[in-house]
């Protein structure tokens, strides 16, 4: 046990135990018997337990649970506890409706022990998630090598900057997430509305287990129960390929096209955008219209996606540039939600 100045979010062992549903008792056997924790100690001779102390107690409650002796994993780092527990976990699952798992990869470690809690997964009952990796944090996540090719970017973030909006963004262009979700604490208007048009799920703390399984769902719409009425198909929705800039330019553009394709189709596609965030945003005004505008921000991304891909048709056909100009950060877009719901 070690004595180390108090810099970083620390928990006691009551919160420990509270957190992963591991009783004290064992959490000491774990600590003194196995060496499992290390944990830091105060002045007063307290033991203090960090966030990686944490992930590490669920993954061996999960892992002994499923038949792993605690003496033969106490030793291992997070990373050989998750191969671990990922290759436990490859199995075929219940289906939902196509009968995989939505994968996450998670930045930050107290959203990951979130997300793994068995409090959660009560919250999100009956969708199935997977985390396929935990990184500690965005510089981190800069340079990793994920074990796999995720759905969906989890990010928990105290403060969104331009610089931090630079390294989000190159971490999406990187991997190729079909969506990412930001959860901060502070920001400027102008950068949270500016990662909101280029496609991105963006929530300010504090936020509900409820709400965060709504946003979740809403990336996926899978519920069983209402999946026919509403006929979806399950199908991750893809982020926005073109800024608002963009489309505003290529609906200035003049071509021979018959009836101003170019300029209807980019109209659309903002419309659409518009309409899907909007959804997206009611999702935490009223619980019980949660499955509905799920459902409608599905409709609406799906339709501006296939929008999307036939503004490339026209473009290519027209020789039209659809790369993105460079723009100031801190653009203000007027455009204005639709009022109602």
């Amino acid at each position: 046990m070690s004595a180390l100045p108090i810099t970083a979010p620390f928990f006691r062992i009551g919160a420990v135990s509270k957190t992963t549903g591991i009783p004290v008792s064992t959490l000491r056997v774990w600590e003194t018997r196995y060496g499992a924790f290390s944990p830091v100690k105060t002045e007063g001779n307290q033991r203090l337990y960090e966030e990686h102390d944490v992930s590490k107690a669920m993954l061996l409650k999960q892992l002994s649970r499923e038949g792993h002796a605690i003496g033969a994993i106490a030793h291992l780092d997070l990373a050989q506890l998750r191969r671990m527990s990922n290759v436990q976990n490859s199995a075929p699952r219940p289906s939902v409706v196509r009968g995989e798992p939505l994968t996450l990869a998670v930045v930050g470690l107290s959203m990951a022990n979130r997300i793994e809690s068995q409090k959660f997964a009560a919250v999100l009952q009956p969708h199935k998630i997977r985390v396929t990796d935990v990184l500690t944090d965005l510089s981190t996540a800069a340079t990793a090598v994920l074990s796999e090719q995720s759905q969906v970017l989890l990010i928990k973030v105290n403060t969104l900057q331009p610089a931090v909006q630079a390294t989000i963004q190159a971490l999406i262009q990187k991997h190729v997430f079909a969506q990412t979700i930001v959860i901060y604490n502070f920001a400027p208007e102008a950068v949270v509305q500016a990662m909101k048009f280029s496609g991105l799920i963006v929530r300010r703390e504090p936020i509900s287990d409820s709400e965060l399984a709504e946003l979740i769902q809403s990336v996926l719409f899978v519920d069983p129960a209402r999946a026919q009425e509403f006929g979806t198909s399950g199908t991750v929705i893809s982020s926005r390929k073109y800024s608002e800039d963009t489309l505003a330019r290529v609906a200035g553009i003049s071509t021979n096209v018959l009836c101003e394709c170019p300029r209807h189709v980019a109209e659309l596609i903002s419309q659409l955008a518009s309409f899907e965030e909007y959804s997206q945003e009611c999702l935490n005004k009223n619980a019980d219209d949660a499955h509905l505008h799920a459902y409608l921000r599905s409709i609406s991304g799906s339709a501006r996606s296939l929008f999307e891909n036939a503004l490339e048709k026209i473009a290519q056909h027209e020789g039209i540039d659809l790369n993105e100009r460079p723009s100031p950060p801190y653009r203000q877009s007027s455009r204005k939600a639709p009022s109602g719901s």
